[in-house]
């Protein structure tokens, strides 16, 4: 099955300001492709660039998409490895857009053998409840938000921090105060905390029943991780610090870690997300499904991922609940309150709405 071209749209998504430790988002700056093949059907991908963890930008992965296509061009979309190893051989790096191209040729696969991407996998169904995310903000307005949330029905919160570690311990007070004790709350701080401020912060926190946090620390005090983790009264999840299987490694290795969070745009997408996954399981390590700020057709891939992946047990799938002031997507997950569904279509079983497409810029390789 030959890939034919490949269509590459500017797919930015404009949001409500939503704030964390690296900065402030007001759209989501997207890409989504099309990878036509010769038997008359095409793979979907889409990817989120974040260019503060990853060092992508939406105007990067434009280029890159174009060389990539250019690469494919007349190869066989059914030699997943192939084409994958094609684009590594190429550059390296560049895992956000790397990820768009890995999903659609998954999505490709998953068609031509005529079942929805998780059965292609190897996965069965099961029941996933997101976590919906507060930003940062004062401690009073993120415990109304906390409030807003659980009155909306959200059982779990994850709340981002790591601007200032005893403001971040008042935030966490007033949040457990509002959303009561039943409510499970774990914690990102983005990279934003140094050792020290760390140490205060999370045994600051400890008090109110904190499920994990995420990247305390930036990715240069990696060394300093496990030391960390075992004066830390609040589990540790590795985010930044594992892109790839090999970081996996050396953290769980170096016991610097409670859990892993797996993201597309930072593996890759699925091929590299499930090597990561696999080491994990097979050192007892629990992952987390995580996203940057991906449509409704990216969360698809998603959760097909994790129907196939027994070892993810977090789930934090809110990306489109935070603020998307468009829906592009048609077909794919739907939310029922705060947990996830899909319908039984081949591959992906999501795409772009055409009207949305009209208004975007738009390549062809």
């Amino acid at each position: 099955m030959k890939i034919t071209h490949t269509e590459i749209y500017r797919f930015s998504i404009p949001m409500e300001p939503f704030t964390i430790a690296t900065g402030t988002m007001d759209h989501a700056q997207n890409v989504f492709i099309r990878v036509h093949t010769d038997a008359g059907f095409y793979g979907v991908g889409e990817c989120s660039a974040f260019p503060v963890i990853v060092g992508e930008t939406q105007d990067t992965c434009l280029v890159m998409a174009r060389e990539f296509a250019a690469l494919w061009k007349g190869r066989d979309a059914l030699e997943l490895e192939a084409r994958l190893q094609q684009l590594h051989d190429f550059t390296a790096g560049n895992s956000t857009i790397k990820s768009a191209f890995d999903m659609a040729l998954y999505d490709i696969a998953a068609k031509n053998a005529g079942l929805p991407l998780y059965k292609f996998l190897g996965g069965a169904k099961r029941e996933i409840e997101s976590d919906i995310t507060i930003g940062i903000a004062s401690p009073e307005a993120m415990a109304v938000k906390a409030r807003d949330f659980v009155s909306s029905g959200a059982a779990i919160l994850k709340v981002k921090l790591g601007k200032d570690a005893l403001k971040d311990i008042e935030r966490i007070r007033l949040i457990r105060e509002a959303a009561g004790e039943g409510i499970r709350i774990r914690v990102d701080a983005n990279q934003g905390w140094s050792f020290d401020d760390a140490v205060i912060a999370l045994n600051g926190i400890s008090k109110y029943q904190i499920e994990f946090c995420e990247q305390p620390m930036r990715t240069w005090y990696d060394d300093r991780l496990p030391e960390l983790k075992r004066i830390s009264p609040v589990k540790i999840m590795a985010d930044e610090s594992v892109f790839n299987h090999h970081d996996a490694r050396k953290q769980i290795n170096t016991d610097s870690c409670d859990f892993i969070n797996i993201k597309f745009s930072k593996s890759g997408g699925i091929f590299e997300a499930k090597k990561i996954h696999d080491l994990a399981a097979g050192k007892g390590i629990a992952c987390m499904m995580g996203g940057m700020l991906e449509s409704r057709i990216a969360l698809s891939a998603k959760l097909h991922f994790v129907y196939a992946s027994p070892n993810i047990r977090f789930y934090d799938m809110d990306t489109c609940m935070l603020g998307h002031l468009a829906d592009p997507c048609i077909g794919g997950v739907k939310y029922d309150g705060y947990k996830l569904h899909l319908a039984d279509i081949p591959g992906i079983g999501a795409d772009a709405d055409e009207s949305f497409l009209a208004e975007c810029e738009r390549f062809v390789g």
